[in-house]
């Protein structure tokens, strides 16, 4: 049965097998909050409705089937960001709180009438790529700010979406998409950055400048 949890679930699976071949209970377990007990018990009922291939203690991954929905979810989710945000007015840290709420009830003629109504949008707020109708998905190779060295000059692509507080420090400090932004220095030992942006300068922790990712400037 497609529930909101089976949903959760193939989402979560999907965003974290794009960082490794399988999925650890483990890793699912953190993401989600639950224990690895709740995760094994989940994951043999996704594996019994063919979501998932899975075998204990070497992890999951999505089927073909599994991957399907999954991408329909985020389809879902960050159109609904998208909406939020410019028909409502709500900022980039409220907006996948209230699309976590939605994604799972909105019909597919309610996706494809905000879809047109947003001018068929590739990207949601926080910079992630909007999964096509037929489930195409294209990802733009990008590198977390952290790893930038002093000299360069990037852009702000893509923001992690998942911390409301990390979202909030970027606006404080005008960091939004399509920022450009000067590396002046960077601290071997803690990891602080120090980045001009406009007229200001900033120090970033190692947690605020990996949560941004970035591309060459255009400007640079």
């Amino acid at each position: 049965m497609r529930t909101a949890a089976v949903e959760d679930y193939v989402k979560t699976i999907y965003k974290l097998q794009t960082q490794a071949e399988t999925v650890s209970t483990s890793a699912l377990a953190e993401r989600t909050g639950t224990t690895a007990a709740a995760v094994t018990k989940m994951l043999k009922h996704l594996a019994q409705l063919n979501l998932v291939s899975y075998t204990p203690y070497h992890g999951a991954r999505l089927s073909t089937m599994g991957e399907k929905i999954a991408l329909e979810v985020i389809r879902h989710h960050r159109l609904l960001e998208l909406y939020l945000a410019q028909a409502m007015g709500y900022s980039w840290d409220q907006v996948d709180a209230e699309a976590e709420k939605l994604e799972h009830v909105i019909s597919e003629e309610f996706e494809a009438r905000i879809d047109t109504l947003l001018g068929h949008p590739r990207a949601c707020p926080h910079g992630d790529p909007i999964p096509g109708p037929d489930g195409s998905l294209v990802e733009e190779r990008l590198r977390p700010l952290s790893e930038c060295l002093p000299g360069e000059v990037v852009a702000i692509a893509r923001v992690k979406d998942t911390d409301a507080a990390v979202l909030r420090a970027l606006t404080a400090r005008v960091m939004r998409l399509k920022t450009v932004i000067a590396v002046l220095e960077r601290d071997s030992i803690d990891g602080l950055l120090t980045v001009q942006i406009g007229d200001q300068r900033h120090i970033l922790g190692p947690a605020l400048a990996g949560s941004v990712f970035v591309t060459t400037s255009s400007k640079s």
